[in-house]
């Protein structure tokens, strides 16, 4: 890989990770477009740490409180285990326990965490049946040609009302599980969670930062799965490639902060339209494609 190339993707991954038309389906079309099936699992990690970046310092406020409050969750879990001792073993049998999720960050980590268990349990069952590192351009291509629908759709959804205090548990799996199924290379991940969440009830600008937000712990969980893989023989890199896949990572992270501001003017102004039309017109040249090649 060349570092023109690294730059290439680090731009493609950086607009398509946020903009909702699947940056795992781009990444996968330029990659056959360069002839770059054999881009080291390293640069894939690096690229998903760059837009990781750009999330943290759009919502660090908020995320900040999250991870508090997540802390303060495990404290407060442990008291209760000390309680529980207290009650049943000690003298205060009367001592109350601890109301753990009593506030509405606390409500938000525990959503998350549950969108993340189907999430992680669905993305690890299409690694196996799938080549989602080196998929065939006909996937990204139908990938695709769903995502322009759901986009197509999203735009004429009514506003809901919920935010992290009304949305239930069940809404957060069910938001889970369409962010599990994003995995599949051209389905747009930011694109199917905003519409299934807005599907859900939930308030559009809360619907698009809890998008956002709980990608956290899906990408994380991704990249440490695969940090394992970096170290074996035949991912080896130079230097110079391990420079080009750096200057890469912080493209894809400028490129990434701007997306996701872009995305947040655009959604408010119900214009994701656009984007369905230029996922449906990629779809279908990618299975022409396919099938010309």
């Amino acid at each position: 890989m060349s570092l023109i190339e690294s730059i290439i993707l680090g731009i493609v991954q950086g607009i398509a990770e946020f903009l909702p038309i699947s940056s795992s389906g781009h990444l996968s079309l330029f990659k056959k477009i360069f002839g770059l099936s054999d881009v080291g699992l390293t640069y894939d990690i690096l690229l998903h740490a760059g837009t990781l970046v750009a999330v943290f310092i759009v919502y660090w406020s908020d995320i900040w409180k999250l991870i508090k409050e997540g802390f303060g969750i495990i404290a407060d879990f442990f008291r209760n285990i000390g309680i529980f001792f207290v009650r049943n073993l000690g003298s205060k049998k009367n001592k109350k326990y601890i109301k753990i999720v009593r506030t509405s960050y606390r409500k938000f980590v525990m959503l998350v965490i549950v969108s993340t268990i189907p999430t992680g349990i669905i993305g690890l069952v299409f690694k196996k049946v799938f080549n989602l590192d080196n998929p065939s351009v006909i996937i990204p291509g139908i990938g695709l040609l769903i995502t322009g629908l759901i986009l197509y759709v999203v735009d004429e959804l009514p506003s809901g009302k919920k935010t992290a205090k009304q949305m239930s548990y069940k809404n957060a799996l069910i938001i889970g599980i369409s962010q599990g199924f994003a995995t599949l290379p051209g389905v747009s991940r930011s694109g199917t969670t905003l519409t299934v969440g807005v599907l859900n009830g939930l308030d559009r600008e809360y619907a698009i930062e809890y998008s956002f937000i709980m990608s956290i712990p899906a990408i994380l969980g991704a990249c440490v799965l695969d940090i394992k893989d970096m170290f074996a023989p035949e991912n080896a890199i130079s230097n110079t490639q391990l420079m080009y896949y750096i200057t890469g990572a912080v493209v894809a992270a400028v490129v990434g902060y701007i997306s996701i501001n872009v995305l947040l003017k655009l959604y408010k102004n119900k214009k994701m339209k656009y984007f369905s039309y230029y996922c449906f017109t990629v779809g279908i040249i990618a299975i022409i494609a396919n099938f010309v090649a």
